[in-house]
């Protein structure tokens, strides 16, 4: 039994979804590098899509590409976000977005998120918005205003019940007024393009030359792939006051049925304590992360130790400990080739299918990484502490270890290997070598191992060896 935490209703609830389940996540806005921050929800989508794999489920997630409409201000001013990144570098918007898509789509390799259903462009469906406006102005929920085509929220009679009904506040109301509008909270579903200037991207609708709002790029993508009602429809909680609720208020408006049946977010991650920001220079990226040595897995590991519901804080020295800690999990997984020291151990195996039982329950109790993380350190001390790990059980170590990357996409046993034959016959030289008390070939044959970057280690259980 799957519980994810739905924040329309604030709690924890089943989740009963028949096959396949239909799943829509915000994407990136590509006009800049994603930062970490970013990039922590996005492991968290890969998580949810993993976990819900991990049960069976046939899972079709479709994650949007945003490359124009996405203005400066969440109330629907300023500069378009592409267009004005391509001013800033002398491109067109449209070569700002392949770059930065491909970008994104690099970084989902390196930090090994499962490849969506579908990876759509908001710029290929244009016509499919341009539909859906028009569904929404059928229903008599639109007005046009000088500058664009808006939904009129008066008219949506639970618009805000995601953000717990609360309306804009002061500072919303003082940074995006504009007199035309009928309320405050309207949004835009199409915007005109300034009579003045031509754009990179701009189309012709029935309202005039323009481009779509933020907003109606993902209701209409959504049910263009996964139809009127989706499963779960997932993103950061700075989506929840704007754009999930516009989302939810036009797409019930446009198709007359719930929008999702679930909604989950994930909330914010500091650095140092503080907001994330570049006139704080604490604006992190992927490249930042390898600049200082270390790996997008290892990025991924530290991610996976906080739950998605809880605001995380950054710092170098919380990687570098994540780091240290996958290095171990690692070493442990592979001296599950070391020869075991003992034939059979009931407690052992007693151990690793407890450990098995508490990892599937963590991640399937709202995806709690923590929890399935400790699970995961308990099955490696198993390989590192007392009697050393047994023959019997050597198969079923395997198996948590497989099943561990399946769900958290570690790649443990993927970037895991078995050492050598030769390196083999050179451990058992050793240990013959130790046992006729001929220390000088012993020390030998350990430093010749050491160079090719195997530590030998001597404990109760015997000669263990990892990697250096």
């Amino acid at each position: 039994m799957i519980n994810l935490f739905n924040s329309v209703s604030k709690s924890k609830q089943e989740f009963t979804a028949q096959n396949p389940v239909s799943i829509y996540t915000c994407g990136p806005t590509v006009y800049l590098d994603p930062h970490i921050g970013n990039w922590r929800t996005f492991i968290f989508y890969d998580t949810l899509v993993r976990t819900l794999k991990l049960s069976d489920h046939d899972v079709r997630h479709v994650i949007n590409i945003t490359d124009v409409g996405h203005l400066v201000s969440d109330g629907d001013t300023g500069d378009d976000k592409m267009s004005k990144t391509a001013a800033a570098q002398r491109k067109t918007a449209w070569e700002v977005a392949d770059h930065y898509t491909k970008i994104f789509i690099d970084g989902m390799r390196d930090l090994n998120l499962l490849k969506p259903y579908k990876l759509p462009k908001a710029t290929d469906h244009i016509p499919q918005q341009i539909e859906m406006i028009k569904d929404i102005e059928k229903a008599d929920y639109t007005y046009t205003i000088d500058d664009g085509v808006y939904f009129d929220t008066a008219k949506f009679k639970d618009y805000g019940s995601l953000a717990g009904g609360v309306k804009a506040d002061a500072d919303f109301a003082r940074i995006n007024q504009n007199d035309e509008k009928r309320n405050l909270e309207d949004f835009a579903l199409w915007k005109f393009s300034p009579k003045d200037e031509a754009r990179d991207m701009e189309w012709e609708s029935p309202w005039g030359t323009g481009f779509p709002g933020w907003h109606i790029e993902c209701s209409a993508m959504a049910k263009a792939y996964l139809g009127n009602t989706i499963d779960i429809h997932a993103g950061g909680v700075d989506h929840i006051p704007v754009h999930h609720t516009n989302e939810i208020a036009q797409s019930e408006t446009a198709n007359g049925v719930t929008f999702s049946d679930v909604w989950m977010h994930a909330e914010f991650m500091k650095v140092d304590g503080g907001k994330m920001s570049k006139s704080k220079n604490n604006f992190f990226t992927l490249q930042d992360v390898e600049d200082q040595g270390f790996t997008h897995l290892e990025f991924r590991f530290l991610i996976l130790q906080g739950h998605y519901r809880t605001e995380t804080n950054f710092t170098w020295d919380n990687l570098q400990n994540a780091a240290n800690t996958l290095k171990n999990i690692r070493s442990a997984y592979d001296r599950i080739f070391i020869t075991p020291s003992v034939i059979s151990s009931q407690p052992q195996a007693a151990a690793i299918e407890e450990s098995s039982t508490n990892f599937i329950s963590a991640l399937n109790d709202d995806l709690n990484t923590p929890s399935a993380l400790s699970a995961l350190n308990a099955v490696a001390s198993l390989a590192t502490t007392g009697e050393g790990l047994a023959a019997d059980n050597r198969q079923a170590f395997i198996e948590f270890f497989l099943q561990a990357d399946k769900a958290l996409g570690l790649k443990i046993v993927e970037l895991a290997s078995d050492i050598t034959d030769g390196q083999k016959q050179l451990i058992e030289q050793r240990e013959q070598a130790k046992a006729d008390k001929n220390f000088d070939l012993s020390d030998k044959l350990r430093d010749q191992l050491l160079e090719q970057n195997i530590a030998l280690l001597d404990n109760a259980a015997g000669t263990i060896w990892q990697r250096t």
